[in-house]
């Protein structure tokens, strides 16, 4: 019995979030970062950034 596991590069485990202007990230999450992106209001101030779920660190 061979049990394989598929084994991730944990610096490609990222979600996109979204950095309001107040300094607070988005009480949501997305599907990815195009929905981020849709979702931000840059003129506002607002940032997508991507973040490693491994660490929650952004990158």
């Amino acid at each position: 019995m061979t049990d394989e596991t598929t084994w991730t590069d944990p610096r490609e485990q990222l979600e996109a979030v979204v950095m309001m202007a107040n300094g607070r990230l988005a009480p949501r999450s997305f599907a990815d970062r195009a929905a981020a992106e849709a979702w931000a209001q840059p003129e506002l101030g607002d940032q997508v950034l991507e973040r490693n779920l491994v660490c929650s660190c952004d990158s």
